[in-house]
């Protein structure tokens, strides 16, 4: 019987990535939408990172932060949207089992990535708004990059773990993943083998990746919200409640879906609810967070004008 395993795994060499639609035509409109929001993100995210690179008044720590944010969202998208739009207009939608492998790994390193640094930046504005005079102490630049190094080791760490425990499985077929791209519960739904250790480890890491994290998020924005409640105008008490319900409202459509997605029973797997919760923490968080995190930021918007203003100027 190993042997018979043995042969079974080695004998699927790739998987069939189903996608979202089997119509031409739904596909062609899929594809132009998906492919003008790739670009969209692309393009937003960069320009945060150029602007942040360029401009020395937003050489701090927060802004250090949002652009590792931006390069860790440019990443994410990157390592699904290309595959889900060679496949909706190609009629071969197969991968190899190697780039399954590195698709799924690298998904989760920046994935477990997004969602401790979403924690690192909600402690960031902790301190600054309820110790500004401690603030340069605790988020000098030697710490700063201490956590941003502990967020990349938690995040290989974790993404070790899921890979090596879904892909020692062994997959004899179907070999056709219900999903756009190669993720962990998908992939578990077609082993030959009993998952059971597996949705106990993803409820154990989920609880830790992503609970966690999102419990400390809660616990700094109600340490602001109380913060906030002390200032006296009206005014900026007002500004304030709206830019933290902004972000809170990205992290809970971060979180949200992925906490459904990685901290379920295995039974409760549904291929169609799965592919849209996957857009919610991959595709629709990587589209607002330049919006919500930085271009409605005036100091964003002073940096775009002196950058690019500059620059016309001198030409």
């Amino acid at each position: 019987m190993q042997s018979l395993g043995k042969e079974n795994h080695s004998f699927v060499s790739e998987f069939i990535l189903l996608g979202f639609s089997s119509e031409s035509q739904v596909r062609i409109a899929l594809f132009s939408f998906f492919l003008l929001l790739y670009l969209i993100i692309l393009l937003g995210n960069g320009l945060i990172i150029t602007l942040i690179y360029m401009d020395s008044h937003l050489h701090t720590p927060m802004y250090f932060f949002l652009s590792i944010l931006s390069l860790v969202d440019m990443s994410y998208v990157t390592t699904t949207m290309p595959q889900m739009l060679i496949n909706m207009v190609c009629p071969k939608k197969t991968i190899s089992w190697g780039a399954c492998v590195a698709q799924m790994f690298i998904f989760l390193v920046l994935g477990i990535a997004e969602c401790v640094l979403y924690a690192i930046m909600a402690y960031d504005r902790y301190v600054a708004i309820c110790f500004p005079l401690h603030y340069p102490l605790l988020m000098g630049r030697s710490i700063c990059i201490k956590m941003v190094t502990g967020c990349w080791a938690i995040s290989i760490a974790g993404a070790l773990i899921y890979t090596v425990f879904t892909m020692r499985l062994p997959y004899c077929g179907p070999h056709k993943i219900n999903h756009f791209f190669c993720e962990v519960p998908a992939v578990l739904k077609l082993a030959c083998a009993d998952t059971s250790f597996n949705d106990h480890l993803d409820f154990i890491l989920g609880f830790t990746l992503l609970l966690v994290p999102f419990s400390l998020i809660l616990v700094s924005y109600v340490c602001i919200f109380a913060s906030i409640l002390r200032i006296h105008s009206s005014h900026r008490r007002l500004k304030s409640f709206s830019t933290c319900a902004s972000h809170i409202t990205v992290v809970i459509m971060f979180y949200g879906p992925a906490m459904i997605m990685y901290m379920r029973p295995g039974s409760w797997y549904d291929p169609k609810r799965d592919k849209k919760l996957a857009l919610f923490y991959n595709v629709v968080s990587a589209f607002l967070n330049p919006i919500i995190y930085s271009l409605r930021n005036k100091d964003v918007k002073g940096a775009f004008l002196n950058v690019f203003g500059n620059r016309r100027a001198s030409q």
